[in-house]
């Protein structure tokens, strides 16, 4: 039997763990940087914030619609949610786990893909993409934030 692909991917936020945490449950804004692209157009965002709940993410991209699908497996607020990860609505998907700590005045998310071994020539683009996920929500965080400070040359 072949073991899982493990894809890990860190980030540092000037953001509390409770803001982090609450963007990936959000279904008012999770669109604008959960599997979002720069020139895609966001079709559907449903979320059922609660373990057991699920959530349906559909972009219109220009090679056709990019759909994501899971399930939430663990929600414990502000520190950790477990969801899965699947391309087809019915299907048991990758599980995918968010650990957020306290760091400073900021925090440190730690994001683990886990991937069915078959799907291994896949972990560096995996890898990418997630950092790419956690800049945007980065930025969403920078833009959403009311107590943003301003730097001025």
């Amino acid at each position: 039997m072949n073991l899982p692909v493990t894809v890990r991917v860190s980030r540092r936020f000037d953001a509390s763990c409770e803001r982090v945490f609450d963007a990936w449950l959000d279904p008012a804004t999770l669109g604008r940087w959960l599997y979002a692209t720069v020139d895609g157009q966001m079709l559907r965002v449903d979320v059922d914030p609660r373990v057991g709940g699920g959530y349906a993410i559909v972009e219109r991209r220009a090679n056709g619609d990019a759909a994501h699908y899971g399930r939430y497996l663990e929600i414990d607020r502000p520190h950790r949610l477990v969801l899965t990860l699947a391309l087809e609505p019915d299907a048991e998907g990758d599980r995918i786990t968010v650990d957020i700590a306290p760091d400073g005045d900021g925090c440190v998310l730690t994001l683990t893909h886990e991937m069915a071994a078959e799907y291994a020539e896949y972990a560096d683009r995996t890898e990418h993409g997630w950092t790419t996920i956690l800049a945007s929500l980065e930025r969403h965080l920078h833009t959403a934030s009311p107590h943003v400070k301003e730097h001025h040359p």
